[in-house]
């Protein structure tokens, strides 16, 4: 299950128990459409109560990020996970945003909450 939420500049996704195919097409549509209205968002992904995802969902991540990463100043993730970290990482190679991975949500959102691109 996924909450997805808009702050601003700042779009916060949050993901709870298992990430499916579906959540994910439900984030691209909102994601894409909120960020066309504003210009280039920011993303702040919450993964802290993610037990799992799909081989699916993570083959979407690939596709979307190499035809949309341009498309965002700043991604955060929040996550104590290390397969997740890694995972982000991966992620970084096919945007332009800047990318940066936080145990700490408060820290991420205020990051990911600031209009200049650090």
């Amino acid at each position: 299950m996924i909450t997805i939420q808009k702050k601003n500049n700042l779009i916060i996704v949050a993901v709870i128990g298992e990430f499916t195919l579906t959540d994910y097409k439900e984030f691209e549509q909102q994601v894409l459409y909120q960020s066309h209205f504003d210009g280039k968002a920011n993303l702040l992904f919450d993964w802290r109560d993610m037990l799992d995802y799909t081989v699916d969902v993570a083959w979407e991540e690939i596709k979307f990020m190499r035809q949309h990463g341009n498309e965002f100043n700043k991604v955060a993730v929040v996550t104590d996970d290390e397969w997740q970290v890694w995972g982000t990482w991966v992620f970084n190679l096919f945007v332009n945003a800047n990318v940066s991975v936080f145990n700490n949500y408060e820290e991420a959102e205020e990051w990911a909450s600031d209009t200049v691109s650090s």
